[in-house]
């Protein structure tokens, strides 16, 4: 059995009932809306948001949830959609999921479009309901993640990132969704409880592993859907290289600032990047930093007895280091 279908498995009704609200979530009376969101609907991710909310919302009410946890998987999974969308466009990316990105069939300002309603989808869902709480969790997320990706542009601009600004970076771009995913499955069932914040703090440590764990793959030479060299490329400071220009000597560091500056569209050059991070214990760092942050996910649900919904968390937290794309 494929290790995310043994994570689904203990909420694997609440799921099925789940993409049903969705699809339901996002329809609208101009035709050309519905026709977009019927093709983002049939190729969905592995929902490993959704998924989140409806663990921790379980581990947390010892097996109950409501309509305020479907609503919260649902305002979560549209605004993740419409930051995917607008991604692809400020990407220039054509290809999302092995599919044709919504900006590639129907261009970039119907994109952007698409992507400005199911942010609006999301934020309404949750006002027309009165979940000011679960609106307030996610607009942190929404925030947070538009300042780290600005974050990340500024520092790439001047390749003067540091470790603990790369880790504000990753925390804002990628971690605080998944901390709003398991905050809100917390908080639809216990609003106002010390768990809330608690997962909060899980989701937090697991979004920051599976970005360092993005960051290796890009010194990876299995076929992983993203070509090994992309990050640097692209002039993306990641762990192991930060690692590796904070100690090594001024010359190297010169090279190595140089290389990504000026020779990164030459391959030989961002392979020899490569192979001078990797022979510098660039990954090992990063790999131990990643099992850190995941052993503290760990220990957050210890206090937990056991239960499907603590076994499939704890799947998930392992999964998310060791998966292979």
């Amino acid at each position: 059995m494929k290790v995310v279908n043994q994570i689904r498995e203990p909420i694997n009704n609440e799921m099925e009932l789940f993409e049903k609200k969705f699809y339901e979530s996002m329809s609208s009376k101009v035709a050309l809306l519905n026709r977009i969101t019927y093709y983002i609907v049939n190729r969905k991710g592995k929902q490993m948001r959704p998924m989140f909310v409806f663990l921790t919302a379980k581990i947390v009410s010892e097996g109950s949830i409501n309509e305020r946890t479907y609503r919260g998987a649902s305002v979560i999974e549209l605004i993740h959609t419409a930051t995917l969308v607008h991604d692809d466009v400020v990407d220039d990316s054509n290809i999302r999921r092995g599919f044709f990105s919504i900006n590639a069939l129907w261009k970039n300002k119907i994109a952007v479009l698409v992507g400005d309603y199911l942010l609006s989808k999301g934020l309404l869902l949750s006002i027309d309901n009165g979940d000011f709480d679960l609106l307030k969790i996610i607009s942190v997320a929404v925030r947070e993640m538009s300042e780290g990706e600005l974050l990340q542009i500024e520092k790439a601009r001047r390749l003067d990132i540091t470790e603990e600004v790369y880790y504000e970076i990753i925390r804002q771009k990628t971690a605080t969704l998944i901390a709003a995913c398991c905050s809100l499955g917390a908080c639809s069932v216990k609003p106002e409880s010390d768990e809330v914040e608690m997962f909060r703090k899980f989701g937090e440590l697991i979004g920051m592993a599976f970005q360092i764990k993005d960051d290796l793959f890009d010194y990876g030479t299995e076929q992983i859907g993203k070509p090994t060299g992309i990050d640097i490329k692209e002039q993306k400071m990641t762990l192991p290289l930060i690692h590796v220009l904070n100690k090594v000597a001024e010359k190297d560091r010169k090279w190595l600032i140089n290389s990504i500056k000026n020779h990164n569209k030459d391959k030989k050059r961002v392979r020899e990047v490569i192979t001078f991070v990797k022979s510098n214990g660039g990954l090992d760092y990063a790999v131990e930093k990643m099992l850190g942050f995941k052993s503290e996910a760990l220990d957050l649900l210890e206090s937990y007895p056991d239960s499907p919904y603590k076994r499939s968390l704890i799947l998930m937290v392992n999964y998310v280091v060791e998966r292979k794309k």
